[in-house]
């Protein structure tokens, strides 16, 4: 028997995960870099709730001094061991709320797509402590921007007539992110409050575009194993027959400065 999964779990999922999400904007990544006061051959990076290893391994690849990467699920975190084992990345078992690692280790900790998950005041005050004086904390999530095409707009409404209540509660469009930078404001831990967002498009073959959805844990939970299934299956038949889907993604990314 399956066991069902709960908010946040990815058990299951994480070889979907990996091999068919989308990578962050390039040039996100280049503006929060600049945000940090040290050459990046100078930063240690710590990424919390890493998943398969995704943004984890674009921050390797700009030449950061080291990488560690913290992630509670055995499935997301085994996974990304495997997928990076080419690269110079730490891998740790933790969470948000409790990363394991000493007090002030860190120039920049993010975590991508994952906040969300995770209880916001402890994960600020972990975070906090993890940093060094002056270093950032960023969360940033990856959406697709639907409207831009007609074909994802349609499959969206699909959603919407399985599951009317339906809450995209990792999205990166709603949710938390609607009050994030006022409550980094307010935040005891945390200041100097930068937003940013770029797009980037991707030419998805059918196969990458379905097991992206497949990759998705809140929609599998609101709908059920039979409307999940059934959510896919027309996601097949609208696409059967395209060479690729045009996928347009909004990295959007909020960083903050540890207060001394």
């Amino acid at each position: 028997m399956t066991q069902a999964l709960k908010a946040g779990d990815f058990t299951g999922l994480a070889k979907n995960y990996a091999q068919y999400r989308s990578d962050y904007c390039p040039s996100v990544l280049k503006a929060l870099l600049g945000l940090l006061d040290k050459p990046i051959e100078e930063i240690d990076f710590v990424d919390v709730g890493a998943g398969t290893g995704i943004w984890t391994s674009m921050v390797n690849n700009a030449g950061v001094r080291s990488v560690t990467a913290v992630e509670p699920n055995d499935d997301m975190r085994n996974n990304g061991i495997t997928d990076t084992k080419h690269l110079s990345i730490r891998w740790l078992a933790g969470s948000a709320e409790s990363t394991g690692l000493p007090e002030a280790t860190a120039d920049w900790l993010s975590m991508a797509s994952s906040i969300h998950w995770a209880n916001f005041d402890a994960a600020l005050r972990e975070f906090h402590r993890v940093l060094r004086p002056d270093g950032r904390f960023t969360a940033l999530w990856n959406p697709r921007l639907i409207e831009v095409n007609p074909l994802l707009v349609e499959i969206e409404k699909q959603l919407d007539t399985l599951c009317p209540n339906i809450k995209r509660v990792s999205s990166g469009r709603s949710g938390i992110t609607e009050t994030l930078t006022e409550q980094l404001w307010l935040s005891p831990y945390f200041e100097n409050v930068v937003y940013l967002e770029g797009r980037h498009v991707i030419k998805m073959t059918p196969e990458r575009y379905l097991g992206a959805w497949r990759s998705v844990s809140d929609l599998r939970i609101q709908l059920g194993p039979d409307r999940f299934k059934a959510f896919l299956d027309i996601v097949e038949e609208k696409i059967a027959g395209l060479s690729f889907i045009e996928a347009t993604y909004l990295t959007r990314a909020w960083s903050a400065r540890r207060k001394s």
